[in-house]
């Protein structure tokens, strides 16, 4: 932390502009001083020391640093390219003890290109810092984004980039968690950038550290057939030298396929040795022979924690609405994975020992099953308009739907759109989670743990809708378990302004349906139902917070006793549909309502 001589701070600089309107630089304006640099060229802060020196790096002014065996234990070694929310970022090139971040102070900073958001890998020391900057076009004009770093060591876990068990200081390491962050900020659609400005310096107590920025590339052409998200990270196998082989069901169609693997809340790499996509026969077998999948042209891939993977696009033709089985072989020992708890989707694993198995036609091999998706989150295929992404919790999950049917909501809205010819046929990709909140994380974002219910709708807006694969439109139906926990329907409305404000930041189209009744489970007490309805009643009634409204109470609730889901369509539970209540759910949605 820098100590300014008049021991005052500095107030921050805002930016008035107008995204896409040329501004004025005038002889004050600091952005205008310097030429723009490459972020290397700007570091002057040290946050990485060895083991062995631990005193060798003073991150935040007091002396304490990050363990550089830590970051190589996480895969995080120098250089290394990081998929972060679809942005591939880079751990800096320098070696421990030597400067690896920039303390945010109005530096300009060379970066050019067109995307769809701006990524920051960052950390804030002193406490969290919150900073205005400015993004430069090569047209002249501007835009402003804010930038929130959360404190490198009190930030929450549930929406770290990774997270490392030791803090190093000048009398030695200490085990304490301690967190980097990917954070990321609209720019100008379409408009090409020419340089970033960062933060001012938020004062002599605290600072912003950049590590890495780069451009979210956009994905024309591609649209996302299916998804899952990471609802946890739980204990698995362990599976030694074995391949997994997952069924998912393809909603939108193409002729050019690529996979999405994520290692998503882990504390480690996984190895990745093989993987292949294929049309399922049945059961484990493939109505074909599989066609083996590259990551960067080569067969294996490492992906660090925290981190994500992409594979090539290959030439395989994806029919619409059809399983798929996409397999991949673990090459080295795997005790913890991320998975989606609630498939509804039985899939298969190979005996211990049994190698790469991920070009076998046959079954054979399989001998054992699945009910979850570890690491795999998504199949995208070429063609198409792009994707509409559902948010939501057990009811969007498929949970108590018919297993291996492909019946949930999600699944039914996708075979709608690709069986229509009047409006362009979007991919529906699901992001439910089963027990998911809004406002409050169920699993909280480190560690192994028994709950799946993932980090709150807030905390995975970024990575679960923001970050898909050509996000148009996005389909909030959440909030039932929000209220049976007792938050109250003031903070589940907060969150929904929140997560629509940021949505609409991005461009996205963003529709809220109504929460679905409860009465008769277990919990759903009658002031569970008040605040329900106070939710929905916001939800209808927006003032412009969201652009569309389904109205899924009124589609599956009682017209005798509105609190309680009509018989036909209850499950059983009294909180879940059936499979004939969610076809009614994604029936009942008028699809122009959902096109941006």
């Amino acid at each position: 932390m820098r100590v300014r001589p008049w021991g005052t701070t500095v107030p921050l600089a805002l930016a008035l502009t107008v995204a896409g309107t040329a501004v004025p630089a005038t002889a004050a304006d600091p952005q205008t001083t310097a030429s723009p640099q490459p972020l290397a060229r700007l570091f002057d802060n040290t946050a990485v020391s060895d083991d062995t020196r631990a005193g060798g790096a003073d991150f935040d002014g007091a002396g304490n640093s990050l363990s550089a065996q830590d970051l190589a234990a996480a895969g995080w070694t120098p250089g290394r390219s990081l998929d972060l929310d679809a942005t591939r970022l880079t751990w800096p090139h320098t070696a421990h003890g030597k400067h690896d971040n920039v303390r945010a102070d109005g530096q300009a900073v060379r970066l050019s290109g067109q995307g769809t958001a701006l990524t920051f890998l960052v950390a804030a020391t002193g406490g969290d810092v919150t900073g205005t900057g400015t993004v430069q076009y090569r047209d002249g004009s501007r835009s402003t984004y804010e930038l929130t770093a959360p404190d490198w060591r009190t930030g929450p876990l549930s929406t770290k980039a990774v997270a490392l068990p030791h803090l190093n200081s000048a009398t030695g390491q200490r085990t304490e968690t301690v967190r980097l962050y990917a954070v990321t900020v609209p720019v100008g659609a379409g408009r090409q950038v020419r340089s970033v400005t960062l933060p001012e310096d938020p004062g002599p107590d605290r600072d912003l550290h950049v590590f890495s920025a780069a451009l979210r590339r956009d994905t024309p052409g591609w649209t996302g057939s299916w998804a899952a998200s990471s609802a946890g990270y739980t204990k698995v196998g362990p599976w030694r030298d074995q391949t997994l082989r997952l069924v998912v069901h393809a909603g939108a169609g193409g002729r050019q396929a690529r996979i999405r693997l994520e290692n998503t809340f882990a504390a480690t790499p996984v190895d990745i040795g093989a993987a292949s996509v294929a049309v399922q026969g049945s059961g484990a077998q493939a109505a074909g022979k599989p066609v083996p999948l590259t990551f960067g042209g080569k067969r294996a891939t490492r992906i660090p924690a925290g981190a994500q993977a992409f594979s090539d696009p290959v030439r395989f033709t994806v029919p619409a609405d059809t399983n798929l089985l996409v397999s991949f072989h673990l090459a080295g020992p795997v005790g913890a994975a991320p998975v989606h708890k609630e498939a509804i989707q039985q899939s298969y694993v190979s005996a211990v020992g049994s190698g790469d198995r991920t070009r076998d036609a046959g079954a054979a091999a399989y001998t054992g099953t699945l009910t979850t998706w570890p690491f795999l989150s998504g199949v995208d295929v070429t063609g198409g308009p792009g994707s509409i992404v559902a948010l939501g919790d057990s009811i969007t999950d498929g949970v108590k739907s018919t297993s291996g049917a492909n019946r949930r909501w999600p699944d039914v809205l996708a075979r709608r759109f690709q069986q229509q010819n009047a409006l362009p046929k979007y991919g529906v990709i699901n992001h439910g989670i089963s027990a998911n909140r809004i406002v409050t994380d169920r699993y909280k974002g480190d560690g192994i743990s028994t709950d799946t219910g993932g980090v709150s709708a807030q905390h995975r807006l970024e990575r679960d809708v923001l970050a898909q694969t050509s996000a148009r439109t996005v389909v909030v139906f959440e909030g039932i378990n929000d209220v049976r926990s007792g938050t109250s329907a003031a903070e589940v409305i907060e969150g929904l302004r929140n997560i629509a404000r940021r949505a609409h930041e991005r461009g996205l189209r963003v529709v809220a349906a109504t929460v679905a009744p409860c009465e008769g489970y277990a919990d759903c007490y009658p002031e569970v139902d008040q605040r329900r309805q106070a939710v929905n009643a916001f939800i209808r009634n927006s003032g412009g917070a969201v652009d569309a409204v389904l109205d899924f109470d009124a589609v599956i609730r009682d017209p005798q006793r509105p609190q309680r889901m009509l018989p036909a369509y209850d499950s059983g539970d009294h909180l879940h549909p059936g499979d004939e209540g969610l076809k009614a759910l994604a029936e009942s949605v008028e699809l122009r309502e959902l096109v941006p």
